[in-house]
């Protein structure tokens, strides 16, 4: 089972003071994820699924012509597509389902809820979710289309769409499926030769990565992959007290939902029933003295724990004596009343994933309560006596024994009674990346405002005669990207949740897109936040408040923990969402000269005309440089004692022509820092030196002059004592996180990409900045802001460049 964190704990006091806690939860160590940061800024919007660029018509056609079965090569029949932690501990042929039996089809008398029969994997979650999709036929041909056959035009191809954070993707598969002993392993139709459910679920696993990626989780993942809806999620303890009302709208209105029971022991649903094959396999493992997949020898007599067997192994299933299972999903397929001697019952219909083993008390398929209903009431409630894993019972019974209640909406109104009103929906990407933007939970004040920031200006209020509040309803669901995926690299759900904040009604804050500073949450609490931090892979909840303009912080509990997610918010009435940017912009860079004619045209500065003689470098006029300084520079022509200092070492290093190279650069600013015994830096690399030629010198000669490195000496004594300014433990390093406040304090207005880069390009493995790269990284922004305004002759933002240039 997931593990959640009471969001009380990473709650901030208005006065800034942060409470300790220790938690205990699932999550990955620093700096986790996959891939760095380079992919996570290449890899958004990427296709999730593609065949070669080719549709499932294209390549259904070119069977045909070539009277050829598909083979998938993204999916391969061995043992790369079945797991990733460990080799199978038995030998399975792929077989196409004519090989299997004879007259395969793809679904026989219309797709339902007891043709799902669950195999030797641990994912009884989503075949809870297609349980429940087989109930809503609209949705069902969505996912499944069922223009696809063994009959007509067959042609070993088939495919299948799935919601994919934010679109619709199609899934094409071979029918190629793994057996043992000429049944199927995995997932399979209560009848031998169906094979919609089967195919179902291998293109879940292509999507996914591997069938052992679908062990254990939470049927709110399938219920939204095959929906594209927003899911609330129920403790039952502690549900509203109109929960059936809740429950039968949410059937009424074509929701899905399923149900599930604690186990005590943390462990996600994944548990799998006892089979033949699972019999059969087990012999052969423990014949084979397979170490994966034998057990310890334990006495299971006169209890109702046994091992569940199956080829990814999750848990011990416990039964209880009741029937029901713990630590197991189960479809919640229907909610209804009967009469029941003279008075109404409330009842709720469930169905076991595994086809088998139902609930054995009051109301179950052989209960004597059945004897007091009439035989239209049986017909209408669909009573069956058959071992098919459905089963009624109480909804008091139900409220007893089963401890959390998932509802996937299809829009989010879906549960408000007697409502219809229309939702608008914003769906935003988003990253957190280690470093710079991956900030944790609010306990970490130093890093929290650097995660994503998203404005949420709330316009309209709600359409309520009855309510006296002038107040707007809306839900905020956060969906963290491709974690089950990844499972192979290593990765796992992140503890996630998220805070809201109201912008203060200030001129210079609303209405704008800054990115809002650490004192902000230091001396604000939020208006509302998730109840939980907890590690699944969306979590969502609904909220009331005043129209006004707010942000929306989504975080992981831990920082520096990367990964990408999607943030949706679905509003009553009119509202804007929107993640902050900072326009990118330097407060008045100085003009740069180059060599080439057109970008000389453009500079704002002359050049000294008379200088320029027979290779002569061309000369900024003295007095324009100084006051291009502005305060606190040189009067006139007169120089300071230091400027003096200044001019003669310079002179010692350069040499009569006065330009210096590379390793001249470094001999100079390697004195010149040695001076400031303040400053603990090893000095500046010689590669950094040749960048900041190459980024000053404006004729292509390799060297600098004089008043070149006095404009590049001046910029770093600025930025020397925004480094000090930040580097509080005297470690001469910087924090990642702060280069956002050093850049800004030094005049740049960068958009969160370009602050995803420098770090990057620039931090270390522990996401500290020396000196020198620090340094570079604002020469690097200096001269490229400078070199951006030369060109930009009109001011308009948009400049066109030759191959020169």
């Amino acid at each position: 089972m997931p593990s959640a964190i009471n969001a009380a704990v990473a709650q901030q006091t208005a006065a800034g003071s942060v409470p300790s806690a220790t938690i205990s939860t699932t999550t990955e160590g620093a700096g986790g994820g996959t891939g760095g940061i380079y992919s996570a800024i290449i890899s958004r919007n990427q296709p999730i699924i593609s065949v070669k660029e080719k549709t499932y018509e294209e390549l259904h056609k070119k069977c045909l012509e070539k009277n050829i079965l598909f083979e998938d090569r993204d999916f391969p029949p061995n043992e790369s597509s079945l797991f990733y932690s460990q080799k199978s501990p038995v030998k399975f042929e792929w077989k196409r389902p004519r090989e299997i039996c004879e007259n395969p089809r793809f679904i026989i008398g219309g797709a339902n809820r007891t043709d799902i029969c669950q195999g030797e994997l641990g994912n009884c979650w989503f075949l809870a979710a297609i349980a429940c999709l087989t109930l809503n036929k609209k949705l069902l041909c969505r996912v499944i289309p069922h223009d696809q056959s063994f009959i007509q035009n067959y042609a070993g191809i088939f495919h299948f769409q799935f919601w994919r954070y934010g679109d619709w993707v199609d899934v094409v598969i071979d029918d190629c499926l793994p057996t043992y002993n000429n049944q199927l392993v995995f997932t399979k139709s209560s009848q031998r030769n169906e094979f919609w459910s089967a195919l179902l679920e291998k293109a879940y696993a292509k999507l996914h990565g591997s069938y052992e990626a679908l062990k254990g989780g939470n049927t709110t993942e399938a219920m939204e992959d095959f929906t594209g809806g927003v899911t609330e999620f129920y403790e039952i303890k502690d549900a509203p007290k109109d929960i059936y009302k809740i429950m039968k709208h949410a059937i009424d209105r074509g929701s899905l939902m399923a149900s599930s029971i604690d186990d005590n022991l943390g462990f996600s649903y994944g548990s799998a029933p006892r089979s033949d094959i699972g019999e059969l396999i087990a012999r052969m493992v423990k014949n084979l003295e397979n170490a994966q997949m034998t057990h310890p020898t334990v006495d299971y007599q006169g209890t109702d724990e046994r091992p569940a067997w199956t080829i990814v192994p999750m848990q011990y299933e416990t039964r209880m004596s009741c029937g029901l299972v713990k630590g197991h999903a189960y479809s919640v397929t229907a909610v209804e009343e009967v009469l029941f001697k003279g008075e109404k019952i409330r009842l709720v219909r469930l169905r076991n994933p595994w086809g088998q083993v139902e609930w054995n008390g009051p109301w179950s398929d052989k209960s004597e309560e059945w004897d007091s209903v009439n035989e239209a009431e049986k017909i209408r409630l669909q009573h069956k006596v058959v071992e098919d894993g459905e089963f009624w019972m109480s909804f008091q019974d139900f409220m007893r024994h089963f401890t959390k209640l998932e509802i996937c909406n299809l829009t989010p109104d879906a549960l408000e009674v007697d409502k219809f009103q229309t939702w608008t929906v914003s769906v935003n990407e988003g990253r957190w990346v280690r470093g710079c933007s991956a900030g944790g939970c609010r306990n970490y004040p130093d890093t929290f405002w650097t995660n994503p920031q998203y404005r949420l200006k709330l316009l309209e209020e709600d359409d309520d005669p009855e309510d006296e509040e002038v107040i707007c309803s809306f839900l905020v669901a956060l969906m963290q990207k491709n974690r089950r995926k990844e499972r192979k690299l290593g990765a796992n759900l992140y503890t996630i949740g998220f805070a809201i904040y109201e912008v203060p009604n200030l001129d210079f804050m609303h209405g704008t897109k800054h990115h809002l500073q650490k004192d902000f949450f230091l001396y604000n609490a939020s208006k509302a936040r998730s109840k939980t931090y907890i590690n699944m892979r969306e979590i969502s909840e609904r909220f009331r408040l005043p129209p006004s303009e707010y942000v929306i912080i989504p975080s992981t509990y831990e920082p520096h923990q990367e990964g990408e997610f999607i943030l949706r918010v679905f509003s009553e009435k009119r509202s804007l969402s929107e993640e902050v940017e900072n326009m990118i912009e330097a407060e008045r860079p100085l003009p740069i000269i180059f060599v080439s004619d057109r970008a000389n045209r453009n500079k704002e500065l002359t050049a000294d005309e008379d200088a320029g003689k027979d290779g002569e470098k061309t000369q900024v006029d003295e007095k324009k440089v100084s006051a291009a300084k502005g305060k606190g520079g040189t009067k006139g022509r007169e120089e300071s004692e230091e400027q003096k200092q200044f001019r003669n070492i310079f002179r010692q290093i350069a040499g009569d022509d006065m330009e210096i190279n590379a390793e001249e650069l470094r001999n100079v600013l390697n004195n010149v820092v040695k001076k400031h015994k303040d400053l603990r830096t090893e000095g500046f690399e010689l590669e950094s030196c040749r960048s900041m030629i190459a980024l000053m010198d404006t004729d292509g000669s390799g060297k600098i002059n004089f008043d070149e490195f006095r404009h590049l000496w001046d910029k770093i004594k600025s930025w020397q004592k925004i480094f000090k300014r930040y580097d509080t433990d005297h470690s001469g390093t910087i924090n990642s996180y702060e280069m956002r406040n050093a850049v800004k304090d030094a005049g740049f207005r960068l958009n969160n990409q370009l602050y995803d880069i420098i770090t990057m390009r620039y931090a270390d493995k522990n996401m500290n900045i020396d000196f020198d790269s620090f340094i570079c990284c604002f020469v690097r922004l200096d001269a490229m802001f400078r070199a951006f305004h030369a060109f930009d002759k009109d001011g308009d933002g948009i400049i066109k460049l030759n191959v020169l240039e």
